[in-house]
């Protein structure tokens, strides 16, 4: 008998093994699992990962500190904002730079509009996976504005090289302030929308109320972090816990689930969740621009030589999906002698087993998309 078979357990002469994957619509990415089931209901789940494995970390041990940044931007694909912002704030903790004012404030907004972007794909994933085709047309919808802000500010979409170390590739363009104004304006509507078309839809909430919870020490076990733990009514966000950049000096409060509509850390709690940070994103978003000082050079503390002295970092910082961290050792020379990247999707799927045994086929669906995956990070 194989090694994975004897992990994945005795298989009884009346269940069956199914495959879900790698090509099924609700895997959120290149996700293969593998479910044994009795009937209809699922006795254990096994995820197959690796199917966009790209060599992420022995790549960044081959190329100089700025030309890591692109590579992260497609781990998450999602999130290449916060990913650029997490790997930059790490080698400039080794290098011990200090930025601009302008910087710090224009990476916050940044940040926090890619936030907002990746809980809109992830609010109208989840679903679209339950019927509903109607809430991931208005997500795509309000996602593209967010888009289009990027776009005029650094010319990308999806991939953005943006924030360098030390620094951003680009200054925000003239109108800038004005456009953001207006999507929040837009936005803080839509918000509501949603609630009355998916937050507190009949149908939905009976497909995700009770269903999949998480208790807190399971959580905490597998390292859980971002929606999924404070779901599960965990109050713990970096932002907030242990403030970096400046987000210290905005008026926010941490999402954690309170089981409104069911039990605490159920899949509609980790859906809360979501919603309720975009609504807190946008107020950090506002503050932000309100406070962005009018002058600045956004390339002041770009060093023309990355070259950190020797020793080792670990930096982490709150993304949209969780805790995401960046352990660096510098030898002294250009390159980094070893790059390790902190995954929170990965110790999020991680715990997909624990919380969907014993429900159905349709309800691993449902729990897969609380999660909010995203098979770049996962797999890198």
């Amino acid at each position: 008998m194989s090694e994975a078979l004897k992990n994945f357990g005795v298989v009884k002469a009346e269940e069956m093994v199914l495959n879900m994957g790698p090509q099924h619509p609700s895997t959120h990415g290149v996700l293969r699992l593998r479910i044994r089931t009795d009937g209809e209901i699922v006795s254990h789940i096994e995820p197959h990962i690796g199917y966009l494995h790209r060599c992420f970390e022995k790549h960044c041990e081959n190329v100089t500190y700025p030309q890591v940044i692109p590579y992260t931007d497609r781990c998450d694909y999602l999130a290449s904002m916060n990913n650029n912002h997490v790997y930059a704030m790490a080698v400039e903790k080794l290098m011990d730079i200090e930025l601009p004012e302008r910087v710090e404030y224009i990476r916050v907004i940044v940040a926090e509009l890619q936030r907002i972007a990746s809980h809109l794909m992830a609010l109208g994933a989840m679903g679209l996976d339950l019927g509903g085709v109607t809430p991931i047309t208005w997500t795509f919808r309000d996602r593209e504005r967010i888009l289009d802000l990027f776009e005029y500010t650094c010319g990308a979409r999806l991939l953005y090289n943006y924030i360098w170390i030390g620094g951003l590739s680009h200054d925000l363009p003239p109108k800038f302030v004005q456009y953001a104004n207006e999507f929040l304006d837009y936005f803080e509507k839509q918000i509501v929308e949603y609630d009355r078309i998916l937050t507190y839809n009949k149908i939905f909430v009976e497909r995700t109320a009770d269903v999949g919870v998480l208790p807190v020490d399971v959580a905490i076990s597998y390292g859980c972090s971002g929606p999924v733990l404070r779901g599960s009514g965990v109050n713990w966000d970096l932002r907030k816990n242990e403030p970096y950049s400046i987000y210290d000096r905005f008026e926010w409060e941490a999402a954690v689930g309170k089981g409104e509509v069911g039990t605490l850390g159920d899949c509609w709690d980790r859906y809360w969740v979501r919603v309720e940070e975009m609504r807190q994103s946008v107020r950090i978003v506002r503050q932000a621009l309100a406070q962005l000082p009018k002058e600045g050079d956004v390339h002041a503390a770009i060093p023309k030589k990355i070259r950190p002295p020797k020793g080792e970092i670990y930096f982490r910082a709150e993304n949209p999906k969780g805790d995401l961290g960046f352990y660096i050792i510098s030898d002294g020379s250009p390159v980094p002698y070893r790059l390790k990247m902190r995954s929170s999707t990965f110790c999020n799927l991680s715990v997909l087993n624990e919380i969907a045994r014993g429900w159905m086929i349709s309800d691993v669906v449902a729990i897969l998309g609380s999660l909010d995956i995203v098979l770049g990070e996962i797999d890198r």
